[in-house]
């Protein structure tokens, strides 16, 4: 028996090492003061960097046809605004056995969120998934959960306050005109990203580091991690893997069940199995005043770093498995290209070399 490559030695995928050592370093060199600062205003210009170059690459045919996919959108929709609260509503079964209720209460919040956006998209393309459906149907989501989050909380949770508009332009200001601007740019830019395709995905995935030392290490000087013990953390944790792993599943189920190909897949799981940190914190604020507000954005925190972790090592994996799926159909096509000999021309072939052999 072979022995094994060293590959399937090093189980830990490259990027997830990145993200382990990007929340280590969090935890012991958070930033502070105007350092923290500057890092969370880093980390809202590197989103912005990210959609103005998911808009260079995307053609407007390719963004078009991303937005027709009315089908892979509702899906997405249906998820993150039907099937994840559904969830939420039967952890109720919980309190106070497996978590308390403030935790719970929080639990129920991250499940009313929209889905995150760059994340999402980042992993779609990193998967070889549908990126122009993955932009839209995650934009969909984020404007839809800035009026239906408040509304199912409202419904769901006891509290008061709203979204205000100031909600609606930060998102298009760090969003939309970025990756408009991006469209406008596209045919002088195309030819330089072209060249640098290695440079965008150092993009893709810095981003999500950045995202995650900005969101934990203000965890961490917040104290947030200090209101609740090490084993109700552990449980919490353990309750959200099997939420995350859930409609994972689902997802693909349902994708599958409908007829959607690979790429569209892709991009359904992606944005429907996420929600949104960068969204969930700002609102938090708004529909939770007071004290209260620290024990709901944990679940969100914890569920977040454990959705980037597992979805970068399901984008590695699928993206390796489309490159080789790629190579494969190019070697089978060029295979076909070969003229077969034929038979009568194979049979001179074989009484020729016998021939000049005596």
């Amino acid at each position: 028996m072979p022995a094994p490559t060293p590959s399937r030695r090093l189980p830990l995928d490259p990027f997830i090492t990145a993200l382990l050592a990007t929340v280590g370093l969090a935890l012991v060199l958070p930033a502070r003061g105007a350092a923290a600062t500057g890092v969370s205003h880093a980390a809202v210009g590197a989103v912005g960097l990210l959609f103005f170059l998911y808009g260079a690459r995307l053609s407007p045919r390719e963004a078009l046809d991303g937005l027709r996919q009315w089908r892979l959108h509702t899906l997405v929709l249906a998820v993150t605004f039907g099937l994840f609260p559904l969830l939420g509503l039967a952890a109720r079964l919980l309190v106070p056995a497996v978590l308390p209720l403030q935790l719970y209460q929080g639990l129920l919040f991250l499940c009313l969120l929209p889905s995150t956006v760059q994340s999402s998209i980042a992993f779609t393309s990193i998967a070889r998934g549908n990126t122009a459906a993955a932009v839209c149907s995650a934009s969909f989501s984020s404007l839809f959960g800035i009026v239906l989050t408040p509304l199912l909380a409202a419904l769901l949770l006891d509290t008061h306050g709203g979204i205000g508009a100031g909600a609606v332009l930060g998102i298009a200001g760090q969003l939309l005109l970025p990756f408009l601007a991006g469209q406008l740019l596209r045919r002088r830019l195309t030819g330089l990203l072209t060249r640098h395709v290695r440079v965008l995905g150092l993009v893709d995935r810095g981003s999500i580091l950045l995202v995650v030392y900005s969101a934990f290490g203000a965890a961490v000087t917040g104290g947030l991690w200090h209101q609740v013990s090490i084993p109700r953390l552990l449980v919490l944790g353990a309750v959200e893997a099997l939420l995350l792993a859930t409609v994972l599943a689902a997802t693909t189920l349902l994708a599958r069940r409908l007829g959607f190909g690979r790429a569209d897949r892709t991009a359904i799981v992606f944005c429907g199995s996420k929600k949104s940190l960068a969204a969930g914190i700002p609102m938090a604020t708004v529909l939770f005043p007071g004290p209260a507000v620290g024990l709901v954005v944990l679940p969100l925190m914890l569920f977040h770093q454990l959705q980037l972790m597992v979805c970068a090592v399901l984008a590695r994996r699928w993206g390796a498995a489309a490159d080789r799926a790629e190579q494969a159909e190019q070697a089978a096509l060029a295979t076909a290209a070969v003229p077969a000999q034929p038979a009568t021309a194979r049979i001179r072939s074989v009484i020729s070399s016998r021939a000049s052999s005596r």
